[in-house]
Order: structure tokens, then sequence, then C-alpha cells
């Protein structure tokens, strides 16, 4: 038996055992809902080049090491087979061919080798990272490698007997892995999946050319249409079909784990175990399989689901979903891209609007913003009493400004009223032409949507934009990324579309254009000043340098914490998780005071009376915390 044929006869093998795992997979992804009618086409595909090398792999470039080793392992591979194909499928049989099949398998050999040193090397292996079948792939790719180089380079008379067997097998493991291996569930079914994922991406938005004035992957929640009965998801077949295909494209490198601030807490939510949950939930079985870290106070092989069967208490447990901060950072360091808040925030839609449970002071706060316009239950009337003796003008029907100031929720708060006088004092100061809507301004319904009452954040919004649409503005400032998110992003699918900014945003315009001539401050020169980034002013609306660039107008240096920007590192506020109030072993604020103390930081400045709230709750010595507003209106004084 030639070697030419022995290799033939694997490679039709591994077409047919890829065209077997894409069947098998795709025979899971469609038991979920259908998407919106012509949103994908075969045409898709031909996107996938550029969002795999760009979009893609700029993520995955974070980090360097598993970076180079991607390109030499995947690239390699993806090069070797096609090779292997064009030459042997086709029958060309060419030495020049086999060459490039040397170097490409040469190629994915090495980047193998640095795979397994990553799991199995001197240095401590990532906490992270899933163990079992993840721990045997590098070997098992390693293998396929290795037999392409030995079939190529060995002379076709060594190539007999005992030798032929052994790299017939060896590319045969890995075969096996890659193709029949995936249909199983193994690790390579992220590869097929990952790719498919790209092109059939739930959020096709994230990779669209944008303007100067839309310079983030746009990141609002889909509206539901709840005249159609969509009321979120209770089980694995009532996602849509390309989110269960991108479920599978998780590769379980846990930097979502790693990233997430309940699971640093303790909170019982790992987005790692989570999407293995729902993955688990679509092709039926237990969990017992998974080889990952758990979800904190939660073991491993206590659940089992099936595609028809409910998802929570089966598979999860409801207080994982109500231990999330809706922050995005999952999202933001995953490398395949997936949408885990999007998931999160559509099984508490059914858990709400279906089961009507929510936990904490949910359903409180939920009853009291449709019965108040308030969060809290408050007379809106009184939204704006903390700015009686500072000249703040309502705003009339008919009478144009520049500018509308938007306070929100955080305006009722003794707290965050300094904050706010200490804006409209800046804006006084630069002579701005501003105004307030004063006792008509109603909640955005922010929360009522991250706690999954789609009912009542539509009822808001809508009452909001009704009340927005007598006024004549030029923009809208807020001092509330939460607001700012809500009437820049998510208004837009109910009809509200508005020129939407950041207080630190407009006032760091103020002082480049001259309107404002803050000074330094000696008292902050001499002190460690630190900033920490809003989640919903960094990872959901790109906002990372105007307040930076601000606090270095006022003489500040700001000491930067090790998760800043983007990655900035949540505060336990958002999403509704103060009212879930599920417990963990720690606060999330507590782990981010402790991020300023690491670098000394004396004072910890901040752009969100939600951060506000949560860090000033500290108990015990912490840093001071001041708004950015708070800082700059010191300098003018």
């Amino acid at each position: 038996m030639s070697p030419v044929f022995v290799i033939t006869v694997l490679l039709w093998l591994s077409v047919a055992g890829l065209a077997f795992a894409l069947v098998k997979r795709a025979a899971y992804w469609r038991e979920g809902r259908a998407t919106a009618a012509g949103a994908y086409g075969w045409t898709n595909l031909l996107s996938i080049p550029k969002r795999y090398f760009v979009d893609l792999h700029h993520v995955v470039a974070r980090d360097p090491y598993i970076a180079k080793t991607h390109v030499a392992t995947a690239g390699g591979a993806i090069l070797a087979m096609a090779l292997v194909f064009v030459n042997y499928g086709l029958a060309i049989y060419s030495p020049w061919l086999d060459k490039l099949i040397f170097l490409a398998a040469l190629v994915m050999l090495v980047g193998a080798v640095f795979v397994w040193r990553r799991r199995h090397g001197a240095k401590a292996v990532p906490a992270r990272l899933s163990r079992g079948p993840w721990d045997h792939l590098p070997l098992l790719l390693g293998s396929f490698a290795l037999g392409l180089v030995l079939f190529v380079a060995l002379p076709a008379g060594a190539m007999s007997g005992a030798l032929a067997i052994i790299v017939a097998l060896l590319i045969a493991a890995g075969a096996f892995a890659m193709t029949f291996g995936a249909a199983r569930g193994g690790p390579m079914k992220h590869a097929l999946a990952g790719l498919l994922h790209l092109a059939f991406h739930p959020r096709q938005e994230r990779f669209a050319e944008r303007n100067d004035n839309d310079v983030v992957p746009p990141t609002a929640l889909k509206a539901p249409l709840l005249d159609a009965k969509e009321y979120g998801v209770g089980k694995p077949v009532e996602f849509r079909w390309n989110q269960l295909l991108s479920f599978d494209a998780c590769v379980q490198c846990g930097k979502c784990e790693a990233a997430c601030p309940a699971f640093a807490a303790g909170q019982p939510l790992n987005p790692k175990k989570l999407i293995q949950d729902l993955v688990t939930g679509m092709v039926g079985g237990t969990d017992a399989q998974y080889a990952g870290s758990p979800t904190p106070g939660i073991p491993v092989g206590k659940h089992a689901g099936a595609p028809d069967k409910p998802l929570i208490s089966t598979m999860i447990e409801a207080d994982t979903l109500w231990s999330c901060t809706t922050c995005r950072a999952c999202v933001q360091e995953c490398p395949m891209l997936i949408e885990h808040v999007d998931a999160i925030v559509d099984m508490r839609r059914n858990q709400t609007l279906v089961e009507g449970s929510v936990p904490g002071k949910g359903p409180i706060t939920l009853a009291n913003l449709r019965e108040t316009g308030s969060s809290n239950g408050y007379d809106i009337g009184a939204r704006y009493d903390w700015a009686v003796d500072l000249q703040v003008q309502v705003a009339q029907p008919g009478r144009p400004v520049d500018v509308l100031l938007i306070a929100g929720e955080g305006a009722f708060d003794m707290r965050y009223q300094r904050t706010l006088r200490a804006l409209v004092k800046v804006l006084n100061r630069a002579g701005i032409d501003y105004a307030v809507l004063g006792g008509v301004e109603t909640d955005t319904g922010d929360t009522a949507r991250r706690l999954g009452d789609e009912a009542t954040f539509q009822q808001l919004a809508l009452k909001l934009i009704g009340t927005l649409s007598q006024y004549s503005f030029r923009k809208i400032v807020t001092a509330d990324p939460h607001v700012l998110h809500s009437l820049r992003n998510e208004y837009r699918a109910l009809g509200g579309f508005y020129e939407v900014q950041h207080h630190t945003a407009l006032i760091e315009q103020l002082v480049a254009s001259g309107k404002l001539t803050p000074r330094a401050v000696a008292a902050f020169a001499d002190r460690k000043i630190t900033y920490h980034d809003p989640c919903y002013l960094g990872r959901y609306n790109g906002e990372t340098e105007a307040p930076r660039k601000l606090l270095k107008t006022i003489g500040i240096k700001v000491v930067e914490m090790e998760r800043n920007g983007m990655r900035g590192r949540c505060c336990g506020g958002g999403g509704g998780a103060p009212l879930t109030d599920i417990p963990g072993k720690r606060r999330i604020p507590d782990i981010r005071i402790d991020d300023a103390k690491t670098v000394g930081a004396e004072i910890v400045a901040v752009g969100c009376p939600n951060c506000t709230a949560m860090l000033e709750g500290v108990v015990g010595p912490r840093p001071e915390v001041l708004d950015v507003a708070e800082l700059v209106a010191a300098a003018l004084e």
C-alpha cells in the first residue's frame, strides 16, 4: 500500500469528518429561533477573512504569547490542510507543493509545542484555563503536524511497514480531533463554530465601518418585540440560532472569568461556565464533563438540561443571572467575540416577564418606576431642588437652548447633589446656554431594562421621548453614564435620536477651547490621584480619554490602576446588582478600592453616580472619592 494512497484516504476521511461535524453541530444550532427575515445570507461567509484577521485577532493579540502560538498553530494547520487537499485531493503530486506542506506543518508543530508549554511548562498555569480535553489538544494537533512532516520529509522507501503505520496514526489522531471529535463536542468545535460565528454574529454592527461620531461598537441591548410575545429566554431553544452558534464558539480560555467582577467577589457567576452550561443545555446532558473553574459555591455535576427544558434551576441557578453587573468586561475580553451579557439579559427577561421572579429590592424598584417615574419612588417634581440657589433655568417649550442637562436618579441623592452643583457651577462659569427639564424629567428606564422588565423600560423610554420632543436643544449633557447610554444608544430603537455627551467630555472641550481656564491646584499636585473608569462610559461608550485630559489640565498626574480604560474593573453598581444583592465572599467595590490602595491613591476620581455611591460605601480607611466635576470646580475657585 503506497504512502500516497494512505494520505489520500486520510484526506477524504477528514473531509467527510468535517462535513459530519458541520451537519452534527448545525443540527443543534437550528433548534434555535429564527433571526429577522433577510438578516443573513451566504454572502456573510465572504466576511470571515476580514473579521478573523482584523476584528478578532486584535483581541487575541492582547496576549502576545497566545497570539503568536495561535497564528502558528491555526495558520499552519489551515495552510497545510489546504495544500494537502490541492496536492493529493486533486492528484497533482507536486514535489514543490510537498515542500510547502512540510513548511506549513513544521510551523504548526512549533505552535503546538508552545501551546503545550503554556499548559504544562514550569511557570504556573493560569487557573482560568479549562483542563481535561484541552490539555490533550496540543498533543493531538502536534501529532497531526508531526505526521505530515515525517510523511513529506522521509523518502518513499522509508515509508513502509511499521513507520508508515505510525505516520498514518499520527495524522489520523489529529485529523479525528479536528473533525469527528469536533462533532462530538470536543475542543476543536470552537474552530468550526468560531468561523461561522464571525459570519453570522448576532451583533453584525460590531463589524460595521464607523464614522467619527460612532467610534465604538454598538452596545445597546436588542429591543424584543413584546407584541410578538418575545418575553426572553427560558429554554435553550428560545435563543436565536446564531446565539446557539456563538456559544459553541467558546474556546474556554477563561478570559471572561478572569475579568468578571462577580466571579472575583465569590458570587455565583462564572461567565465561562455559564456559556458551557448553555452549550450543555443546547445538546442535552449534564455538566459533569466540564473541566474548568466551577461557578463559586455551585459544584460541578449537579445540573442537567435539554433543549426544551427550563434553563433556570435545572441547568443554571437564578442567582447566577442576578449576580451580573452587565459591565461587559467578559465581552471586552472574549477572543471569540461572544455576547455574554445579551444572553444573561435574555434569560432575565423570562424570569421577570414570565415567571415574575426578581430577587431583593428589584420588585419594589420596578413598581416605583411604573408608578412614579423614579426608581426610589421620589416626587419627581423635587428632582432639582438642590439647584434653587444656582440660577438654573428650567427648559420651556419654544425657547431653544444649546445644552439640555439631564441629571438622572442621582439628583435625589444628597452626595451626588454635590457633584451636580459642581457641574452647574462649571457650566455657569463657562457661560453655557443650558437648561434642565425640571419636574417633568422621568427615569430613562435603564435599571428596568437590565432587570429584564422590557415592558417598563419601553414605557418609560417612550414617555421621556415624548417629553423631550416638546423642547428645542442642540445636545444633551449628563453626569450619569447610564443615562448617557440609554439616551444615546438604546432609545434609537424606539425613535429617540439625540446627541448625548458626558459631562467630562463637555468640560474638556470647554477647557480646550479656552472658555474655561482652571488653574493647577497645589493640593492636588501633592496627592496621588487615580481615575476609575465607569463601565457604561468606557466599555459601553468608548470614552476613556476626556476625563484624563481634563484632570491633566488642573495639574493632576493620574496614577493608573492595573485595570483601567476599556479594561477597567467594575464598581459593582450596574445591571441592578445593588438591588438583587446576591451575596459572595467579598463586595465588588471593596476589590476596586483595593486596586486604588495598591497604587497608593489618596483620591479616586470618578464620573458616575453609581460609582460614587458604591466606592464611598466601602467600610474602613479608603481613598477620598470625588467626581471629576468636583475637582474641576475646585480648580476654578
